[in-house]
């Protein structure tokens, strides 16, 4: 594996700290800030609006800088906007440093997913994409739990301070370990845009945020299911998110080889064992172990589905990749507001703190719905390529042969 990968892994891991620490944290922030907590949730959603904007503005920006240097310079305004967020005076600069912090995310997987592709032989570029975002899953085993137990100690200013540092770590890493990678000259914004604008891409994005909402339709609300529902204590609702991280890396390390063998039957199976598996979650979650043991699996097949689509979008737009690949992390976000939404409606409207698996499994089907009709476009335009060839290859075919028999071909 090479250590440039390792980087971006790195940066992975501060990325994915940042993201999801806010929601351990809401009830610390709420009480020093002086808000309620609802209000304070909106600090989720700020973060997830910086990645929407971020990922396609930043990229556009970007499009002809080395991809070394852009990978720093996004790590750069993370890092600034993380310390935004430590120094924020009140509620109103948290939100601004929330913001300024999501911005690059988008941007940095999607440049970084490009880099870590070019940095491995042919065949090998799903298992690369999949190490850069084992950062984001180990993140959620090991960088939430820990930086919210020290927020609940020691101040939610003190995690974003480590955050900053991670990130200032991060930058040497991909200084020293990145090597120079040019910007392909033919990549110019136009032909960005226009590889975004491809039905293949935008089928790619869509499944993205309606398969991935399915995911965070139950996650959001993990919490209050393990309290509500699983019949365990607060103090046991790290250990049932870092079981969820578990089963992510899980899902990451599987995903890398699976998509690299078959991409669309591996998006396939994932979309579907991820309906499947929120449908018995429904059930499941009445028996503590078994409820356990489902969060497991359902941050595996999850989180499967992440690569598979990455590896999509950037073969789908495979001549300008970058933008591509940098929206379908905004699609993410997109599908965690989404999912998280379309939850708690279910939760809102009485049908009881369940109610989010089955949301979650609509949502999938939906998802692996458009996968396969965007698998049946693909194949009927292959079949229709071929066709093509036979055709005009027949007369062809019959010219050569009738010219080598022919005394009057030759005059």
């Amino acid at each position: 594996m090479p250590l440039a990968l390792l980087a971006l892994a790195v940066s992975a891991f501060g990325i994915g700290t940042t993201e999801f620490v806010m929601m351990g944290l809401l009830p610390n922030v709420a009480d020093d800030l002086g808000t309620s907590v609802p209000t304070a949730g909106h600090l989720v959603s700020a973060y997830a609006i910086g990645v929407v904007i971020g990922a396609p503005l930043l990229t556009a920006l970007g499009s002809r800088v080395p991809r070394r240097k852009m990978l720093l310079l996004l790590m750069a305004l993370f890092v600034v906007g993380n310390l935004a967020s430590a120094l924020a005076p009140g509620f109103g600069w948290l939100v601004a440093g929330r913001i300024l912090a999501g911005l690059p995310h988008g941007a940095f997987f999607g440049v970084g997913a490009v880099v870590a592709a070019r940095l491995v032989a042919e065949g090998r570029q799903a298992r690369a994409v999949a190490t850069m975002f084992l950062g984001l899953t180990v993140a959620n085993i090991l960088g939430v739990p820990a930086a919210t137990l020290l927020g609940q100690h020691l101040g939610w200013r003190a995690t974003f301070l480590v955050v900053t540092v991670i990130g200032l770590l991060a930058m040497a890493a991909l200084a020293r370990l990145v090597p120079y990678v040019p910007v392909d000259e033919r990549q110019g914004l136009g032909r960005e845009v226009h590889a975004l604008g491809r039905p293949q891409v935008l089928l790619g994005l869509l499944t993205a945020v309606f398969g991935f909402a399915g995911v965070f339709a139950v996650y959001s609300y993990l919490a209050s299911m393990t309290t509500e529902v699983m019949g365990f204590g607060e103090s046991s609702v790290t250990l049932v998110l870092a079981l969820f991280g578990i089963g992510m890396t899980a899902g990451a390390l599987a995903a890398g080889p699976l998509t690299d063998r078959a991409l669309r039957p591996t998006l396939y199976g994932s979309l579907t064992a991820l309906a499947l598996v929120l449908v018995a979650f429904r059930f499941t979650v009445h028996v503590p172990w078994l409820a356990l043991v489902t969060v497991v699996v359902l941050g595996a097949v999850g989180f499967m589905t992440t690569t598979p689509l990455q590896m999509l979008v950037m073969n789908k737009a495979k001549d300008a990749p970058t933008l591509a690949s940098a929206s379908n992390h905004s699609a993410f976000n997109l599908a965690n507001a989404g999912g998280a939404w379309a939850g708690g409606a279910a939760v809102a409207a009485g049908w009881g703190w369940t109610s989010p698996t089955l949301v979650g499994a609509v949502l999938a089907v939906l998802g692996l719905a458009i996968a396969a009709v965007a698998g049946l476009l693909d194949r009927a335009r292959a079949n229709e390529g071929a066709s093509r060839v036979v055709a005009g290859g027949a007369p062809a075919v019959e010219r050569a042969v009738s010219g080598s028999s022919s005394p009057a071909s030759g005059s």
